[in-house]
């Protein structure tokens, strides 16, 4: 057995409830395994939630708007016209105490971003830089909803789709390792796009912390 959480859209100031679900977990890393993972804790948060629509956002869902969500799939559009993959972005953009940011990032794989060893040896994060704009790594999970949550609006096909669904997972996540989750980010979306207030929140970076986090920058 495993514990893992469940993003649900919340349509109040707290946009998305993490739940945590017991469900039986099946060992390995092949892609079948990850899904009878998945479709174990699916099953065992419908048992409790039965009138939820739930989607697995990873690059193992068995569903192919999953897939498209992805961090490693969905791609963030950069000033100078080019994209990359919002996780080499995200790795990309992290500034450290001894380097960074390593834009040469954004033109390799997210595997290979992500698995980047300077990533590792560059001392304290401090901040991060993106496109010309910097980031402070409170509250954590700022810049990378942030930045899930731009490249996701620009998919109009997607968030219609998306929109239909009530909670998300993500099976790769694990909060005791990870803090940052793409199923939490389409959650806030989702909630933001239901209440209208998405759009006040894509305005500047000042406005999102404000409406997301309910901080002042």
């Amino acid at each position: 057995m495993a514990i893992r959480p469940v993003f649900v859209v919340s349509l109040d100031s707290q946009y998305c409830i993490r739940e945590n679900i017991e469900f039986e977990y099946f060992n390995g890393f092949s892609d079948q395994q990850k899904k009878r993972c998945i479709r174990s804790l699916h099953q065992a948060y419908q048992k409790k939630h039965p009138e939820k629509r739930v989607l697995e956002i990873s690059s193992k869902s068995e569903e192919e708007l999953g897939i498209k969500l992805s961090a490693f799939q969905l791609m963030a559009t950069l000033q100078n016209g080019k994209k990359c993959s919002v996780e080499s972005a995200f790795q990309a953009s992290k500034t450290f105490e001894n380097g960074g940011p390593y834009l040469d990032l954004l033109e390799v794989s997210p595997k290979a971003a992500k698995k980047e060893e300077r990533l590792k040896n560059s001392g304290k994060l401090l901040s991060f830089s993106f496109d010309g704009q910097i980031f402070p790594i409170e509250p954590k999970t700022y810049f990378y909803h942030w930045l899930y949550i731009h490249a996701l609006h620009t998919y109009p096909k997607l968030t219609e789709a998306l929109i239909h669904y009530d909670a998300f997972t993500d099976i790769v996540f694990n909060p005791q390792k990870s803090i940052n989750c793409q199923a939490e980010a389409a959650a806030i979306y989702v909630s933001l796009q239901k209440q209208g207030l998405l759009q006040d929140a894509l305005k500047d970076r000042e406005t999102f912390l404000k409406i997301v986090y309910h901080l002042s920058s």
